[in-house]
């Protein structure tokens, strides 16, 4: 993982230097940088092939531990040799000459030349000795499912016994699926079960499997393991021997593939039969054995069980079966029966803390077997019971084949692209919910996400890395907006658990969870990731740190020891005071996350001389400085941020047409009204965004709400065409009539009025008004009484959205004529708007038409 992290580092270095700077790679400098980007993309295939194949591991780990290392060592050394190069021309004015790259990089060309060679003779020695390799495919592999006891239990009689105790909470999955086996159609089904590692799949498929029900119901029942190391001879030969125990197929071991296949074929044309398919992990390993069931139109059955949730819905995407997690009384229950018996009593003064050790295990069966096994050995005691509460990671830590082992699999299982990433959420503490924009923008700035091609951007391939991650079942969704996207996720805490264990031991991030002061400790000094969950914060000496997490706690100041960190790419940062313009020097900064702890945040000048951010996220509402100031002027001759692709929380009186032309680029953007200003000599002041022309997501946000204020009009605002989703939030009192205004957005798909942005009783739409794009309408906490609008307004609307609305006295009942609306939503809002709701979806079910969806919530909402 060192290795691939490293080399698509160099990658990302060599592409963006000769993408932001052509007129130095010319000439001799531009032969060099080829030659390194061609040993990189050689280094990478070597990675990549290495991770498939089955040669001796150590000396997998020796071939990767060079190609990180020489990897490492030329980004540093070329991205430090190019940043000298660049500040030689900003302080000359360009006078400094190009050919004085080409000399800096031969000795980084000639040693990483050598390191290739290395390499190559290592990859021969791999292929000359290929018949050194194990070959096992003879070999009939064991069950390696995950059912709860763990694979090292499998095979020993005396622990059978336990799985026979994990029915807790899986007797609503056990109704489902056997109703789901014995169902009336008569062709061969599929039917799927998905979840994360140690959930109890195979402990469902099994119960199933061995159902009174379905051992009447089906002449023939197959369990055959699939598991990582796939081999299709075994699987064939597992499928027999099930077979040969029921029936008499005679001696099969000595026939090909072919012939086995053959012979299954045959032995289940016939008999209505259930093949238990347990633990896939690729949908062409499903393919390839796909055929090998034969659909005989007798109600025969497979059971297929999973962690990926794509290679269910692939099999079968209608209705999959996917598990979740324990709630609290079955956890509860099922650590009690495990340590006590199910039919022996508790000590009464241990359920107590046995509930919050049950809860503590977030209701994973697998490590409440893993904590039930521990308690069992140890006395039973209150305050024995409350250390192991305390010491729960490290029990679980010490039992890495039942525990993490069996999650590992999950994760080794991965391509390389997703392995990184996944790693990345062990720089976040425990329980911690990462929000979707800054786990991607740390996943850019890393250099983990490769565009394929031009038509997708970063931030679109980070997504579908994303997906990708919670499809495994190795991330978990923790919220959702209300448009169905990801807004946070997290991990469980037992995959944290393996992702602290795997980062420490492969290098990839040191993790410090102290309460002092850090400083580097020497043995740490090659380590290029730090994430320091602590009170307070310092950097020593570690000048190849790539990305800080900071430990969330508040600085008393800037620790200006930072901005000694060329290679930085990700900060984040709390603490008082302002950013210092030696900010700057992080010349290969992409992500800047500033939470200040004041009421407002000034950005220092200097940050426009950082051409490789992309994306400014301050908590509080930022001011930013002019870019043509004097000061920075005179000392420095290119300027600007062409990269910047977000910006959050900038300051009304920084919206300007000299800042908006500088960040031409920008793509989401939030803006600050922190006073009133259109109040004296800035009555008529409006925001020009004409120079946008790439913005699509926009926010205004005001606090400065009074109930004396005058309405403020934005029918002479200029907002740019791109714009996708606009927000407008805080007493603006727009007038109702000024929405028109947003009718000239033809692009607009997202629209939501909030908190007093728009003022007025009456909101009324001409019949020639049309939000063309329009899917999502919300309003929220607005004093509207009457709203006219007929379907044809918003003739693509898909979601309408109220919340508080608590005047409105009803919704246009033509709006059950849109032909897109899915649902309307209703949270707190009077007793008209929800009436008119309800006679909306009935007069359409009335007429037969597909209703859109009514949900009313007369509570809060989340």
């Amino acid at each position: 993982m060192a290795a691939y992290t490293a080399v698509i580092y160099l990658l990302q270095t060599l592409e963006q230097f000769q993408q932001r700077h052509p007129e130095l790679v010319q000439g001799q400098t531009a032969k060099m940088l080829e030659s390194l980007h061609d040993t990189a993309e050689y280094f990478l295939n070597v990675v990549e092939e290495a991770s498939k194949s089955r040669f001796d591991p150590e000396k997998t780990k020796s071939l990767e531990e060079i190609i990180s290392a020489a990897a490492s060592y030329t980004e540093d050394a070329v991205e430090l040799k190019i940043y000298q190069i660049i500040d030689d021309l900003r302080w000359t004015f360009g006078a400094a000459p190009k050919s004085s790259l080409h000399k800096n990089l031969l000795p980084v060309v000639e040693r990483i030349d050598t390191k290739k060679k290395k390499v190559m003779e290592i990859v021969s020695d791999f292929s000359t000795r290929g018949h050194d390799i194990d070959d096992d495919d003879d070999q009939v592999l064991e069950p390696a499912g995950d059912s709860l006891i763990g694979a090292s239990s499998r095979s020993n009689p005396r622990l059978q016994h336990l799985e026979d105790d994990i029915v807790h909470g899986l007797d609503d999955d056990l109704e489902i699926i056997v109703k789901r086996l014995t169902e009336l159609s008569s062709g061969l089904d599929i039917v799927t079960i998905s979840g994360m590692g140690g959930i109890g799949k195979t402990t469902l498929a099994r119960k199933a499997h061995d159902h009174l029900t379905i051992r009447y119901h089906f002449d023939l029942r197959v369990w055959v393991t699939i598991s990582q190391e796939y081999g299709s001879r075994n699987v064939l030969l597992e499928a027999l021997h099930c077979i040969s125990k029921q029936t008499n197929i005679g001696n099969y071991y000595d026939k090909d593939e072919n012939e086995l296949a053959d012979f299954v074929q045959k032995k289940l044309k016939g008999p209505r039969y259930l093949v238990v398919v347990d633990d896939i992990w690729s949908m062409d390993v499903w393919d390839s054995i796909r055929g090998i069931f034969p659909d005989c139109n007798n109600k025969s059955r497979i059971l297929l069980t999973t962690r990926e949730t794509k290679v269910a819905m692939y099999s079968n995407p209608i209705s999959p079966h996917e598990m979740n997690l324990l709630n609290l009384e079955n956890s509860w229950k099922l650590l009690r029966d495990k340590v006590f018996g199910p039919k022996h009593d508790h000590p009464p003064e241990l359920e107590e803390i046995g509930k919050k050790i049950a809860e503590k295990c977030q209701g994973l069966p697998l490590t409440i077997s893993v904590i039930a096994g521990h308690l069992s050995k140890v006395a039973r005691t209150l305050e024995i019971w409350k250390d192991v509460a305390q010491t729960l990671g490290e029990i679980i830590a010490s039992h890495p084949d039942k525990c993490l082992g069996v999650l590992g699999l999950s994760y080794y299982h991965l391509p390389n692209h997703l392995k990184p990433c996944f790693l990345s959420m062990g720089g976040f503490p425990e329980d911690y919910q990462v929000e979707i924009w800054r786990l991607i923008q740390l996943w850019i700035a890393e250099g983990f996400i490769r565009r394929p091609g031009r038509d997708k951007s970063l931030e679109e391939v980070a997504k579908n890395y994303l997906e990708d991650l919670i499809s495994r079942n190795l991330i978990m969704v923790k919220k959702k907006r209300f448009n169905g996207e990801i807004k946070a996720c997290g991990m469980h805490d037992l995959l944290r658990e393996f992702c602290l264990t795997e980062v420490e031991m492969t290098k990839f991030v040191h993790v410090e969870i102290i309460n002092t002061v850090p400083t580097l400790p020497a043995q740490k000094q090659n380590v290029r990731r730090f994430s320091f969950q602590i009170h307070g914060y310092l950097v020593d000496d570690c000048c190849k740190v790539l990305a800080i997490f900071h430990g969330y706690e508040s600085l008393c100041s800037f620790p200006l020891v930072i901005t000694k960190l060329f290679h930085l790419r990700y900060l984040q940062v709390r603490c008082y005071g302002n950013l210092p313009e030696s900010i700057s020097e992080l010349q290969n900064l992409q992500t800047l996350i500033y939470d200040g702890q004041h009421n407002h945040t000034t950005l220092p000048g200097k940050i426009w001389m950082m051409r490789s951010l992309r994306h400014i996220h301050t908590r509080e509402p930022c001011y930013l400085p002019s870019p043509r100031r004097k000061s920075i002027l005179n000392k420095h001759c290119v300027i600007g941020m062409p990269n910047i692709e977000e910006l959050s929380n900038l300051c009304f009186t920084s919206c300007t047409n000299e800042i908006f032309s500088s960040i031409p680029n920008l793509k989401r953007l939030i803006v600050h009204h922190t006073t009133l200003p259109w109040i004296g000599g800035k009555a008529k002041r409006l925001i020009d965004m004409s120079s946008l022309t790439k913005l699509q997501a926009l926010k205004c946000v005001s606090y400065s709400f009074w109930s004396w204020s005058p309405p403020v009009s934005i029918k002479r605002s200029v907002f740019p065409i791109s714009l996708k989703r606009l927000t407008l939030d805080g007493g603006f009192c727009f007038p109702w009539e000024d929405i028109s205004t947003l009718l000239m957005l033809l692009n607009l798909e997202e629209l939501k009025l909030k908190n007093s942005a728009a003022k007025g009783e009456v909101w009324r739409l001409s019949a020639e008004a049309k939000f063309e794009s329009l899917k999502l309408l919300l309003l929220h906490s607005l004093d509207l009484e009457h709203w006219e609008a007929s379907s044809d307004n918003f003739p693509n609307l898909k979601r309408l959205v109220m919340k508080k609305c608590n005047y409105l006295k009803e919704i246009p009942t033509d709006f059950g004529e849109i032909c897109t609306l899915e649902s309307i939503e209703l949270y707190q809002c009077s007793i008209g708007a929800v009436d008119s709701a309800k006679t909306i979806e009935q007069q359409q079910e009335d007429m037969g038409n597909n209703t859109p969806k009514v949900y009313i919530h007369i509570t809060h909402w989340d």
